[in-house]
């Protein structure tokens, strides 16, 4: 398939994707908000000739935050935009930069939209971050002559071979592409594979190593945990969960009880759509739960205390002695086990992490990981780690070790950027 090809199906498939939005809609009513913008109208009036950085949704705009205060220091002249595909990465990049940054949803991927988009725009630098990669945005800043860069990029093995299906689309596409900063090497020989152009290729390391907490967080969970009726009770959070995992953390949590009838589960689905859906699951385990949007004092009968917020991950991860984190028991990839282990949280996952196999490798390796498959084995890991404090520690230690031997990488993908737009002036 070329690029003419799959504009055409992307044409002949919009009222599937209008009809998906309303769908989703139902669950999450802010899908019906700003569709206009996702066809390139009724855009906000934006200043030109900044740098546009795209991301998809909140995992990788929270990731990106790094990047964009580098971006404001090294070049504070120019306007930075941020755009994403979905409502909770909208109130992310709202609730982190406010008005410090332009914002709106990016446009469909169709050629129409794409100009529209970048005339509106007029950007000096395009930087895209991790594989979120439309070939019609890219045609269409490459004849408009606007640098684009990969930033953060990864790409599993099952992505690459997505994309190698369709070589007459992919390899022209990242051909087009003037600065890829990837995040290991393995990930480097699969772009170039591709269509790449090595001379364009780097391997700088994950920016999610770069992750620094402010002592305000820590102080703010002190202030919480503070004000709940018991204070010493043994908490695990299960964060970033998807369909499919919440039943057997709270059997695993079950089990725990057994043994820790004081134990609290704090409980964070991925997505906001979810919610309702899980707190009735957890009614319907018999335990007694309470929803963190409602601002209640967890008091001691509560079992699970379900973080139904935005943008409060890392305060629920700093409340907790033990983090599992999702989208690992199902076969959805993982999510960033760095944020627990920069809070000296030992980790554990499923065995479904193929969106950070490097990452979860080396903590595996260092011993600051563990990996299970199943509530059995998960009830055993944060059974082992409450009562085995030398194992607490050795975990925590390392995970601390393996974020300090890996920082640097927004420094390397910052010189990146500025091999790529070297008409930058800020």
């Amino acid at each position: 398939m070329n690029r003419p090809l799959y504009s055409l199906l992307f044409y002949l498939a919009l009222p599937i994707v209008l009809l998906r939005l309303l769908l989703r809609s139902r669950k999450a009513p802010a899908y019906r908000q700003r569709i206009a913008e996702r066809f390139a109208f009724a855009l906000p009036r934006f200043r030109q000739g900044g740098i546009w950085l795209h991301t998809v949704s909140v995992g990788e705009s929270i990731a990106a935050a790094p990047l964009v205060r580098a971006l404001q220091e090294s070049y504070p002249g120019l306007p930075i935009t941020m755009t994403c595909m979905t409502p909770t990465g909208s109130e992310r990049i709202q609730a982190m930069f406010g008005e410090q940054v332009q914002h709106c949803y990016m446009p469909y991927d169709l050629p129409c939209m794409a100009r529209r988009f970048l005339r509106h725009l007029q950007p000096c630098l395009a930087i895209v971050m991790e594989t979120e990669l439309w070939p019609n945005h890219i045609e269409q800043c490459a004849t408009m002559g606007i640098p684009v860069m990969l930033a953060n990029g990864r790409l599993s093995e099952r992505s690459a071979r997505g994309y190698g299906r369709f070589p007459k689309l992919t390899a022209p596409m990242l051909a087009r592409m003037s600065g890829l900063a990837v995040q290991t090497q393995i990930e480097a020989e699969r772009f170039i594979a591709l269509g790449a152009r090595a001379e364009a290729v780097h391997v700088t390391g994950s920016i999610k190593f770069d992750l620094h907490i402010d002592n305000q967080l820590l102080e703010q969970a002190v202030g919480l945990k503070a004000s709940w009726e018991n204070t010493q009770r043994p908490i695990w959070m299960a964060a970033s969960t998807h369909d499919g995992e919440d039943l057997p953390i709270l059997r695993a949590h079950r089990q725990l009880l057994a043994d820790f009838p004081d134990a609290l589960l704090i409980l964070v689905p991925r997505h906001p759509e979810r919610f309702n859906a899980v707190y009735q699951l957890c009614i319907e385990q018999g335990l007694k739960t309470v929803r963190r949007s409602g601002y209640e004092r967890v008091q001691a009968v509560h079992q699970v205390l379900l973080g139904d917020t935005m943008g409060e991950m890392l305060l629920l991860y700093a409340l907790a002695d033990v983090a599992f984190v999702g989208g690992s028991l199902v076969a959805h990839g993982g999510h960033n086990v760095l944020e627990p282990a920069a809070l000296g949280k030992p980790v554990i996952c499923g065995p479904h992490y193929f969106n950070f196999l490097d990452i979860v490798g080396q903590m595996q390796q260092a011993g600051a990981l563990r990996e299970v498959k199943d509530a059995g084995e998960l009830a055993a890991a944060v059974e082992q780690l409450w009562h085995n404090q030398e194992l607490y520690q050795a975990m925590q230690k390392a995970g601390y070790q393996v974020l300090h031997t890996n920082q640097g990488a927004l420094d390397r993908l910052m010189q990146v950027v500025a091999d790529t737009a070297k008409t930058l002036r800020g």
